[in-house]
């Protein structure tokens, strides 16, 4: 009893942190991208010579992304809030523009929980209390309000760039994005300012390869929100490289004035792009539906 009450305080846990990246990810999307001028001194040729070096960069970091259509693997989760860990064992299985699913399940034995995100829908399963969470994203008020986007999302875990309202970031929209290429450090801010949102990709000088994703969102009223998505431990997907350590950090206003933040680590143990997987999952009769709220609200009571 006492182990699946942990499981179940883990379980919510984790929604919470997913349905505030999903709050996170969804601001702004409803509003068109504009690239922040470059610096105007000089000539218009040496402006044009910039601009020129700083696109060549952005499609060397579009370049990077991975071709396969599918990626498993098995992971480690381990989420980190107000000095507590809670580790779980799992699956990640990923079909390009289909399906990103995480599977949660104690010591890799009995599937505990799962999240799934589609371009049509989120699905929560709680396998302890049988309950769930299925609802499109325009049926959850805060996502409606602000309108999210699926590819978003997806670009976070594939480790790429991203336009928000894009389904992909096609070669006609890659001067949107600003590339600081001036001085000689390892890495170069790629960044994206859209509205209150404020998006940066950290990428490595010589290879494009993105080390690290910042995204904010600056309310008057709410305050700023951040994510902060790390990447380490690149290995080689056929001619690509898939980072196999994902670290990201939300950071969100409270009520109470000061801020909430969230850690999680998934690391991946051995890729697979065989895509052996079922791209849909079927909800048992036998669960009861909840919504996101509910379920927000059980996570601010435990």
């Amino acid at each position: 009893m006492k182990r699946n009450k942990i499981r179940i305080f883990a379980l919510y846990n984790i929604i919470g942190i997913f349905a505030a990246l999903l709050l996170l990810s969804s601001c702004g999307t409803q509003r068109q991208a504009v690239a922040v001028n470059t610096n105007k001194q000089g000539s218009a040729q040496m402006e044009s010579e910039l601009h020129r070096h700083q696109l060549a960069f952005v499609q060397k970091v579009s370049d990077n992304a991975v071709y396969a259509k599918n990626i498993s693997s098995k992971i480690s989760f381990t989420l980190r809030k107000g000095g507590k860990d809670l580790s779980v064992d799992g699956q990640l299985h990923m079909r390009r523009n289909e399906v990103i699913r995480i599977q949660l399940a104690p010591l890799g034995l009995v599937e505990v929980g799962r999240i799934e995100f589609t371009p049509q829908q989120v699905l929560i399963l709680i396998r302890p209390t049988k309950e769930y969470i299925q609802a499109s994203y325009d049926e959850i008020d805060f996502l409606h309000k602000n309108g999210l986007n699926f590819y978003s999302l997806q670009a976070l875990f594939w480790n790429q760039l991203f336009l928000p309202g894009q389904d992909r970031v096609s070669e006609q929209l890659l001067d949107r994005f600003v590339a600081s290429i001036e001085g000689n450090s390892a890495s170069v801010p790629v960044s994206l300012n859209d509205g209150q949102m404020t998006y940066k990709w950290t990428a490595d000088r010589q290879t494009g390869r993105i080390t690290q994703t910042n995204a904010a969102y600056d309310s008057k009223t709410y305050g700023t929100s951040s994510l902060v998505w790390k990447y380490t431990d690149f290995q080689s997907i056929g001619s690509k490289s898939f980072p196999c350590n994902h670290n990201f950090t939300l950071t969100t206003p409270a009520a109470t004035g000061s801020n909430q933040s969230f850690e999680v680590t998934l690391k991946l143990k051995k890729i697979d792009t065989a895509g052996s997987f079922d791209a849909k999952t079927t909800v048992s009769p036998k669960y009861k539906q909840i919504t996101v709220e509910q379920a927000i609200r059980r996570i601010m009571n435990l």
